[in-house]
């Protein structure tokens, strides 16, 4: 294992000015997006959709880093080339999404753990050669009255550290993605209590597995209010809680946080993550890894008329270019109108 080689890719997926887009939609995932413009989810339209995401027109001035999925890194440009090709073509890192679902605990009503661990280190090396250079891997956690509980958060955990010893092992980058979920009306202080305590004892895990905390990229929710919770929060104590939970989980040695979205809207992402680093005093680059965060205004726009790829890239870019402000604190509700 070669650490100076990780290290080097995972502080290039948090270069300045930029974030990772997450692509990695599985077909039944991207279906349901498609369905919601009335385009038809075919290999052909999903292969179009992002050859025009991928092709925008300096999309590396804010995107280090696609997370693709098996189809899509088996899949190429218009012109031939493969996307993870394409993609490292312009300085930016290709990546996979690795885990293959969630399943039901037994005993643990409502409860979920990440699987695809058997055979994935052949398919890590397969992917390696594909010209992938860092792996995905989302463990879900959901909050209610008696939610998670310690045996969920044991597994999911012990899962991450597995997938991430095995992605070192094999020269790929692991994010570790512990998601604790929006859904819920549970208030800001309990999703602090909760995010902290999963991401504490995913790091107790990737310790006991040897993995290199220097070669990882952490992926972890905002402290946010539940969806169904009736108390507001403004941005600024989101911030708050949000650098507090990480400063007391999170070993320094980690090169940075790319946070996902987590079903916040474009605006909503791009504003909390712009607070996070007006205030963070940490040695933490803070910056994103949004999927619909970063894709919905393009889908929606290019479901108008499918043929109108510049305005589609258009809209991409300026969506992207929030989100690449918002991670040097630059971004301000004005610069939404222009």
């Amino acid at each position: 294992m070669d650490l100076s080689s990780l290290n080097s890719i995972a502080q290039s997926m948090v270069a300045p000015n930029k974030g990772i887009l997450a692509a990695d939609e599985s077909t039944p995932t991207i279906g349901k997006r498609f369905a919601t413009i009335d385009t038809e989810s075919t290999e052909s339209n999903r292969q179009i959709y992002r050859n025009l995401l991928f092709t925008s027109p300096n999309v590396s001035e804010y995107i280090s880093g696609v997370i693709l999925f098996d189809e899509t890194i088996r899949q190429s440009t218009n012109d031939g080339t493969p996307f993870a090709e394409h993609l490292t073509s312009l300085g930016i890192v290709p990546g996979i999404k690795v885990d293959k679902g969630v399943k039901g605990i037994p005993f643990c009503d409502g409860e979920t753990v990440t699987e695809g661990l058997d055979g994935l280190d052949e398919r890590l090396d397969e992917y390696y050669e594909l010209g992938a250079r860092f792996a995905k891997w989302r463990a879900v956690i959901s909050i209610s009255d008696d939610l998670p509980s310690k045996n969920c958060i044991r597994l999911n955990a012990h899962a991450l550290a597995r997938y991430a010893a095995l992605c070192q092992q094999a020269q790929i980058v692991p994010i570790v993605e512990p998601e604790v979920l929006m859904d819920g009306n549970h208030s800001a202080e309990e999703c602090f209590n909760k995010t902290s305590e999963v991401i504490k004892k995913c790091f107790d895990e990737l310790n006991k597995h040897k993995v290199d905390p220097s070669g990882i990229i952490l992926k972890p929710n905002m402290i946010l209010p539940g969806s169904g919770s009736k108390k507001e929060i403004n941005t600024k104590t989101i911030a708050e809680l949000t650098l507090k939970c990480l400063k007391m989980s999170v070993p320094s040695e980690v090169p940075g946080i790319a946070f996902l979205s987590g079903g916040q809207s474009e605006f909503d992402a791009a504003k909390n993550l712009n607070s996070i680093n007006l205030i963070n005093d940490t040695n933490f680059i803070m910056t994103y890894s949004y999927g619909r965060a970063l894709q919905q205004s393009a889908l929606k726009f290019w479901a108008k008329n499918i043929q109108n790829v510049k305005g589609t890239q258009e809209v991409f870019n300026q969506r992207a270019k929030m989100c690449s402000l918002a991670s040097r604190g630059k971004w301000s509700e004005d610069l939404e109108k222009i």
